[in-house]
């Protein structure tokens, strides 16, 4: 171990090192969506919108295009909530904004709730069904549910042996993706419940993405590696992460979504950092490094939210900041 006064002086030299190594670009421009920070983030599958969870203003509904802030979203009148998770539906009809307990549909045209409810258990990580009609729940209980948001009720249960941290559906909801912390990630047949394949990686798996279509899975585990993997046969097809060059590359990705055709993944790092992926053969296609609201600071803005616009693609930080990306 390095004595301190030694860590002290080391740790300029291996940052200006990894500095000077860091080939990613620069956002194109960037926005303040929240003053201080956020909670949470996630942009529409159209690129059309994003939801932020802040530490200051609540929650709240972003335009993309024109970066106007829409509606506020707290779930209670007069108060600013904090919302730990939200997301849309594929056609962006509808939006869902949660904190730990408690969850809201809203209706993006006019920015009103559909319904409030309480969630079984500690909420960690949601997606939305075509219309709004559903929400996949990962929940601290070692389940995941499939909850109907409209009338309530839960129509599926998905049960694992750990905490239940990243959840996804495809386009047609018939297809389920989870990540726990028991090192699974599994994709699930949600009519049947039925269990189709599974993956076990080396540490508690962070975040999961499917395809619209469902054919591919992404799972990242924490500092450990990330896979795109087939979900017919749960062949791993590409493995993202690894030992590159002099210092081991040991990455936490928090946030994926491949695009409408599935030909490209995008995904971003706990430190800050945004890529690009030809999911069919693992190359990078483009790198990034988030906006910090002080430059010179030592400190890296995590990526809650990524998305595909039209020749751009959006990152959301979690100190708040829109990064447009070409």
């Amino acid at each position: 171990m390095l004595k301190r006064s030694h860590r002290l002086l080391l740790f300029p030299l291996l940052a200006s090192a990894l500095a000077a190594c860091d080939s990613a670009n620069s956002p194109s421009s960037v926005y303040e969506y929240t003053t201080l920070g956020a909670y949470s983030a996630d942009i529409s599958i159209d690129g059309q919108y994003a939801v932020i969870g802040s530490q200051e203003e609540g929650g709240s509904l972003w335009d993309i295009k024109k970066n106007a802030r829409l509606f506020d979203w707290n779930h209670r009148k007069g108060e600013r909530s904090i919302i730990a998770e939200s997301g849309f539906s594929p056609e962006a009809g509808f939006a869902v904004t949660a904190n730990q307990q408690d969850l809201v549909l809203w209706h993006t045209l006019t920015g009103k709730p559909e319904w409030f409810w309480s969630s079984p258990g500690e909420i960690l990580d949601l997606a939305l069904s075509p219309q709004g009609d559903y929400a996949l729940l990962g929940l601290g209980n070692h389940e995941a549910v499939y909850f109907d948001i409209k009338n309530g009720g839960v129509k599926r249960t998905l049960r694992h042996q750990g905490r239940v941290r990243g959840v996804d559906l495809s386009a047609d909801a018939l297809t389920a993706l989870t990540g726990s912390d028991d090192y699974k990630t599994t994709v699930w047949n949600l009519q049947s419940g039925e269990q189709l394949q599974q993956i076990t990686l080396d540490n508690i798996i962070d975040v999961v993405a499917l395809t619209p279509k469902g054919d591919k899975a992404f799972s990242a585990s924490n500092l450990d590696k990330a896979i795109i993997w087939d979900t017919k046969t749960g062949e791993v097809q590409q493995t993202l992460s690894g030992t590159d060059g002099f210092f081991p590359k040991r990455v936490s990705y928090v946030a994926a979504r491949f695009s409408n055709s599935g030909e490209q993944l995008l995904t971003g790092t706990a430190a800050g950092l945004i890529q690009l992926w030809d999911s069919n053969t693992g190359k990078e296609l483009n790198r990034w490094r988030a906006h910090k609201r002080d430059p010179y600071g030592p400190t890296s803005t995590s990526v809650y939210a990524v998305g595909f616009g039209s020749g751009e693609y959006f990152a959301i930080g979690s100190n708040g900041i829109m990064n447009i990306l070409k």
